[in-house]
């Protein structure tokens, strides 16, 4: 691997790190080339200074004839998760047409695992960042900082976004719905969310929740607050603590789509009535929600225009024809179907 030729000032940050481990700029070359040509306790302390430093190698280094590629990094949560796949598809899209190309990584819901495809991009030389994320460790904030390729954030509509923010506010969305089930007459409205440790989405749904009792007047009741992983089964266990609860609700707002689908099986199975015994409500308008009976009462979210709008933003910056932090906010739109 070249000595991160054809990038201003990428070499003296290899001589930072050559100088804190102690060795030549040749030895930390070698040792992130082929670790196996150096001896595991130089390289411990190659590894421990490239952190130190935040020091990303240029594994293209040598091959471009410019500091920037046609690629953007684009980071999910997962790949199991059909709910991403329209923002994908409207990155990838709007790239395409620009003669850009899209690569994806998945970072399982931790931002350990967004840190580790953060420099894993930066080193590849990217020419823009999307991450659904919102929340990053300190390190990739100080690596992006550092490498100064332009970022959009999708995943909810931060705030104060590291850069520029295409999306909708997560916290808005569950105030909405919880708002539309008391003007439809339900009194004890329960919350369902996936686990919010790690997930800014599900605490500002949560929030939202929250906030929509206090302009309602009704009292928050813990009891009501559930936390589940994600999946059918656990919908289904949801549905089944809260309604055999000393208290039952008389509506229980889903803060996952498939959450509230496991929730009408289970139901279904049960013989319980939709909404005559319980209401439910979801967060996303998945086509399955369209076509169960009864369909689903739901909060439609424009995920694709979240990755059509994202790439046209980050285009403009790679591009020069916009500078400055971008907040663009696509809204939601609530879907009363017999559920409630």
């Amino acid at each position: 691997m070249p000595d991160d030729a054809g990038a201003p000032g990428a070499g003296a940050r290899m001589r930072d790190v050559a100088q804190r481990a102690g060795v030549s700029p040749m030895t930390v070359s070698r040792a992130l080339r082929d670790p196996s040509k150096v001896s595991p306790a130089v390289l411990r302390r190659v590894e421990e200074a490239v952190r130190a430093v935040g020091y990303v190698p240029n594994r293209l280094a040598g091959g471009l004839s410019s500091m920037r590629t046609n690629v953007v990094g684009m980071i999910v949560p997962s790949l199991d998760n059909s709910l991403y796949s329209p923002t994908i598809q409207g990155v990838s899209a709007v790239l395409h047409a620009s003669g850009y190309q899209l690569m994806i990584g998945e970072c399982g819901h931790r931002v350990e695992g967004e840190e580790g495809l953060i420099a894993a991009f930066l080193a590849q030389r990217v020419a823009g960042l999307m991450l659904h994320d919102t929340r990053h460790t300190a390190e990739a904030l100080a690596m992006l900082r550092r490498a100064g390729v332009p970022v959009v954030e999708t995943g909810t509509l931060a705030l104060d976004p590291l850069d520029m923010v295409v999306s909708y506010s997560n916290e808005a969305a569950a105030q909405a719905m919880t708002l539309h089930l008391h003007r439809l007459g339900y009194r004890r409205i329960a919350c369902v969310t996936l686990p919010s440790a790690g997930n800014e989405r599900s605490r500002e749904r949560q929030k939202g929740y929250r906030a929509a009792l206090a302009v309602a007047g009704l009292a928050l009741d813990p009891a009501l607050v559930l936390e589940m992983p994600p999946g059918l089964a656990s919908g289904a266990e949801a549905v089944v603590r809260l309604l055999q609860s000393a208290a039952p609700p008389d509506a229980i707002f889903f803060a996952g789509d498939v959450l509230a689908a496991g929730a009408l099986f289970e139901c279904q199975r049960r013989g319980w009535d939709i909404p005559g015994q319980v209401a439910v409500a979801a967060f996303d308008d998945i086509d399955i929600l369209r076509h169960t009976v009864p369909p689903v009462t739901t909060l439609r979210l424009p995920r694709a225009e979240i990755g059509r709008r994202g790439a046209e933003v980050l285009l403009d910056r790679i591009e020069g024809r916009a500078t400055g932090r971008v907040a663009v906010d696509l809204g939601f739109e609530i879907i009363q179907r017999g559920s409630t």
